[in-house]
This record gives structure tokens, sequence and C-alpha cells, in this order.
């Protein structure tokens, strides 16, 4: 009887303490927590993208869902198609979808706060890639991952200034989409290094929306209503492409006729850069994947990551372009 009673006893305590470690790996496993954690649970990223208007953005767009897929991270990716309400509306369901962590490159710096909130009320960190927002409130976003948009306008400020030195110069302009980071920035940066130089004029202005097709508009016009023009200052290679071929068509040769400044050096803008046909490009590099999904999964660990991360850039001449092309990534 002793023995019988003994092993009773045992089984009753082998079943209690299966009963404890069930408990214990439902409560482990529950949704949200498991998803927010950078450790073996799996992450799911929604990345709400501005569109697919120039060759930069297609090489961003390729290194987020690569980098991703590396990673080991799900990618839930839309193309907002450089609509605002499209972006939010992709945030919000993003949040309703409960997903680990959003990464987004905002069409334009304003007018995030109220659908940032709803994701900081959801408990989901916020990354900003390549541009950021107007916010007076720092906490809806954990950091921005992105180029110095200004220090790119002031380098294609100091190459203006080097190559035209006191001659007069007549500067034409084509910006980025109105609002957006990059354009108010490089506009800004730019301006800030010629207004030194009285000789340098920025005699017209205009978006180009970061479009090739929107450039080439542009530049026709700036052509019809500018009978000198000397510089072409580009807030991407896009445009500046557009403008090589409204040049073109004007029976003018670019990078002679009319110079040309570009920023982002994508390997068409280096061709052309090659060429002749531009003369100078500032280096914006899209290739952010690996580091903003290395900064997701530090994020989601709970360590601390900078608030600003700036991305390391160059600039290239011709000789430079000719370089670099043959091992050119995009």
């Amino acid at each position: 009887m002793g023995r019988r009673k003994f092993i009773r006893q045992a089984i009753a305590a082998g079943v209690a303490s299966a009963l404890v470690l069930a408990l214990a790996a439902c409560a482990g496993g529950s949704g949200s927590d498991s998803a927010k954690t950078g450790g073996n649970a799996k992450i799911v990223m929604g990345f709400a993208q501005v569109g697919a208007e120039s060759g930069w953005r297609t090489a961003n767009t390729k290194s987020i869902q690569e980098a991703a897929k590396k990673a080991g991270i799900e990618l839930k990716f839309s193309d907002a198609q450089q609509k605002q309400e499209n972006q939010i509306k992709a945030i919000r369901s993003y949040i309703q979808q409960k997903v680990s962590v959003i990464g987004f490159s905002p069409v334009v710096e304003t007018g995030w706060d109220t659908v940032l909130k709803e994701a900081k009320d959801a408990g989901i960190p916020v990354i900003l890639t390549d541009r950021a927002v107007d916010s007076k409130d720092k906490s809806l976003y954990v950091t921005f991952l992105g180029s110095d948009f200004v220090a790119e306008g002031q380098k294609a400020g100091e190459w203006t200034v080097k190559e035209f030195g006191d001659k007069p110069t007549n500067v034409v302009e084509l910006q980025g989409t109105t609002g957006a980071a990059p354009a108010i920035d490089r506009k800004a940066g730019f301006e800030k290094v010629v207004a030194a130089k009285p000789n340098i004029k920025i005699i017209a202005s205009q978006t180009g929306d970061f479009t090739r097709a929107g450039g080439k508009q542009v530049m026709e016009a700036f052509l019809k209503s500018n009978p000198k023009i000397d510089l072409v200052y580009a807030h991407n290679d896009d445009m500046g492409l557009g403008a090589i071929e409204a040049i073109e068509a004007a029976g003018k040769v670019p990078g002679k006729d009319i110079k040309i400044v570009t920023v982002d050096a994508v390997k068409d803008g280096l061709t052309a850069l090659a060429a002749g046909k531009i003369n100078f490009v500032v280096e914006c590099n899209p290739l952010l994947g690996t580091q903003l999904m290395d900064i997701a999964k530090k994020v989601l660990d709970g360590k601390t990551v900078p608030k600003r991360i700036v991305t390391t850039e160059t600039t290239f001449t011709q000789e430079q372009a000719k370089a670099a092309l043959p091992t050119r990534q995009y």
C-alpha cells in the first residue's frame, strides 16, 4: 500500500508541474509582447514608401526588401504614389495589424502628428528613413536614418562657387516635391553658400516633383522664358536627366552651353556625368535597408539608438564617375 501511495503522489506532482509549464508557455507566447521583441520571435515591419518617382527610390525600395528578407523580418510594404493621404492610410493599417515596428519615408514634412501619436499609443515604434518630419514632439518617432540634405545642397553650392568664380552666373533650380524635406533642405543649403556671391543669381525656381518628366517639362518652360541660363541645379538626378532632354531639344549642349549639378548619384546620373552631360553630382545613398533592419532589431530588443543617424556620402566629378560606374549597385 505504501508503495502505491507513493506512485500516486508522484504522478500527481508530475501532472501539476506539467500544467504550470503549459500555463507559463501560453503566457510567454501572448500576441503583442512576442511580436514586439527582437529576440527569437518573428518581427513584422510595416513600411510606407513614398512611391517610385525616381531611380533613387527604386534602389531604396529594393534595398529595404532585400535587407528584410536577409534579416528574417516579415515586410508589409506599401507604395504611397507620392500622396500623403496614402501613407497615412497605410500606417493606420499597420497599426490595426499590430505590426512590430513601422518604417516610412514621409512624402512631406508636416501633418504627421495625429497618425504618429496613434502608433505611439499602440506601443509601435516608428523609424523615419530618408526624410524627416517637422514635429515639435520628438517622442513620436524613435530615430531618423538618412542623409543630411542641407549639407548636400551646400556641396552643390560650393562646386558652383568654385566653377564660376566671379563670373555673372544665372542659375535655374529644379526643386523636388513641394514640402518634402530634401527639397526644402537642398534649396536652403545651396542658397546659403551662393548667397555670399552676388554674381550668382537664381533666376527661376520651380518643382519638377523629383521626376524625369517633371524636370523636362519645367526646363522647357525655363528655356522659353530665360534667354541666358548658365547652370541648372537639380535636386535629384532624374530631374537633371529630364533637363538634359529639354536642353538638347532646344539645340544646346548640356554640360557645355548650360552646366548641370545634381544630387543622388544613381547609375543613370553618373553615366550622364561620365559622358560630360552633367558636370557634378552630390551623392545621396539609397541603400538604407541593412541599417534599417539593424535599427529595428535594436529598438525591439530595448536598446538605445541615436535620435539622428546620418549616412556617409561623397561627391563625383566626371573622372570619379567613370571609375565608380563599373561597380555601382544602383
